[in-house]
């Protein structure tokens, strides 16, 4: 994991990076305030209506919402008694947050990367087409 963060923040400069950690912050806050007040606002429109229940207030949201979140085991649903742990193992090894095998990229990339980028490029140019038409406008 520490050579996929060696990665992506190679090129950023601290202020960068101070910057992005404050905006993740920032941006994990508002989300919060946000799940509160949709949890809120959904409550007070549908159930005192359907069920007859009583209003909730925004702090009573926030504590039904991580209530909810404890109860059904956070992002990924809980888990199940009849999953093996052979199939967990095998979930955790074709995971894309695996970077295990990053720590081989900046060898690679100073013994052979720059060649098989040319090497990729020049394959490029000669398959262009001819016709500027029919090329991919990104």
């Amino acid at each position: 994991m520490t050579s996929f963060f060696t990665h992506k923040f190679r090129e950023k400069s601290p202020i960068e990076i101070v910057g992005i950690i404050i905006f993740g912050v920032i941006a994990i806050t508002g989300l919060a305030i946000l799940f509160g007040f949709v949890i809120m606002w959904l409550w007070n429109w549908l159930m005192p209506d359907i069920f007859g229940l009583t209003t909730l207030t925004y702090w009573q949201a926030v504590g039904l919402f991580i209530l909810l979140k404890i109860f059904l085991g956070g992002c990924c649903g809980g888990s199940s008694k009849s999953s093996s742990k052979k199939s967990k193992d095998e979930c955790k090894k074709d995971s894309k947050t695996d970077f295990s095998k990053w720590k081989y990229y900046d060898k690679f990339w100073k013994e052979e990367g720059d060649q098989h980028y040319k090497q990729y490029i020049e394959r490029q140019l000669n398959q262009a087409p001819e016709d500027p038409s029919e090329s991919d406008v990104e």
